[in-house]
Parts: structure tokens; C-alpha cells; sequence
């Protein structure tokens, strides 16, 4: 479920620090009930997740476009990525969570940032954005957790811009749902295994 910005903003999370720049673009509530010490199983279940192999035609199809784009027209690669055009936001982190152990990402291109108890945050970088990827476990309100997931931009410049203007149908009606039902699978699988 889509949420408003402010149940993002109005969180002390660290990534507030380091991303004063970006801009929240999207704020979803995650399928992932559970308990206060769940953070971990929720890291679990995106990282096992088989997206977007595992998703609907549509979506493996906007994927592929989107990689066969990227290539012909050179928004990906290491030219575009962080620390090669703009600095990793690894350099704007403090020394407290530069010191502490962080879970990886769930797929390339991302590359992670840091984890806390209920924070974890990973980076991407291409010639049309630099973005993060933030997952929370916040309380859901009726006594139990759940899992948020928050994405942060900064577009390169008007192309950028644009480009996140013409990819936000397909990101809201396609993209983050087929996500969200993969995650949900991914977390049930794992609550029925014990883990």
C-alpha cells in the first residue's frame, strides 16, 4: 500500500543525514507483518527474492526494455555509477554506521549503504538518477511491525528529471506491485519455515 511522505519524514532514520539532497519520491507499506525482531527476516526476504525473474510478462518485459535502453544508450555501466560520475553516498556516511556490518543488496546494480536494528539502505547510480532504496520496520499500529519501503532520487539533471516523470505510471501499476506480492510470498515462505 502507498503511503504519504510523512510516514517516512516524520521517522528519526539516519538516511535523513546523508540524503538531504534527494528528493522522497515513493513511500510503501510492505506486506510483512510481524513482530518488534522481524527486521532481519524482512533483509532475508528481499535479498532471496527472484525479482524480476519470478514476476508477471509485463513487468519481465518493462525490465528488459529498460536494460536493452540502458545499454544501447549508455545510462548504465561504470561511467554513470556512484563514486565514477558523483561521489557513493558511503562518503557522506558518519563513522558510527561506516563501523557497522551491513547485510548486501538484493541485485545489482544496488550497492549497500548501511544497517541499523530497523534501517538498511542501499544506492544506485546510472546516467538518469541517482537513487536509494530505503527499507524500515516501524510499528503498524495495532500492537505488531511491519516492513516500509522508502526510494529517495536525485535526477541528473533534466533528462533525469523526465525520465522519472515518464517511469512513474509503470513504477506505481506494474512495477511496485508485482514487488510488493514478491516480497509478501518471499516473507510467508520463510514464516512457514520457522525462520
Amino acid at each position: 500500500m502507498r503511503l504519504t511522505p510523512e510516514a517516512h519524514t516524520s521517522r528519526p532514520w539516519r538516511i535523513h543525514e546523508i540524503t538531504r539532497d534527494f528528493t522522497l519520491q515513493d513511500v510503501w507499506a510492505l506486506p510483512t507483518p510481524g513482530g518488534p525482531d522481524d527486521f532481519p527476516r524482512l533483509l532475508e526476504a528481499v535479498r532471496s527474492d527472484g525479482f524480476p525473474d519470478e514476476s508477471s510478462p509485463s513487468v519481465r518485459f518493462l525490465w528488459a526494455v529498460r536494460r536493452k535502453l540502458g545499454a544501447l544508450l549508455g545510462w548504465d555501466g561504470e561511467r554513470g555509477a556512484a563514486g565514477a560520475r558523483f561521489p557513493s553516498l558511503v562518503e557522506r556516511l558518519p563513522a558510527d554506521l561506516r563501523s557497522r556490518p551491513v547485510e548486501p543488496p538484493p541485485q545489482e546494480p544496488f550497492s549497500a549503504l548501511y544497517m541499523t536494528d530497523d534501517e538498511w539502505a542501499a544506492e544506485l547510480a546510472n546516467r538518469t538518477v541517482h537513487a536509494v532504496m530505503h527499507l524500515g520496520w516501524v510499528p503498524d499500529g495495532s500492537g505488531g511491525h511491519r516492513g516500509q519501503m522508502a526510494v529517495l532520487v536525485k535526477p541528473n539533471g533534466a533528462f533525469g528529471t523526465a525520465y522519472m516523470a515518464a517511469i512513474a505510471p509503470f513504477r506505481h501499476l506494474l512495477v511496485y506491485p508485482q514487488l510488493m506480492r514478491s516480497w509478501e510470498r518471499r516473507w510467508k515462505g520463510l514464516a512457514a519455515s520457522g525462520r
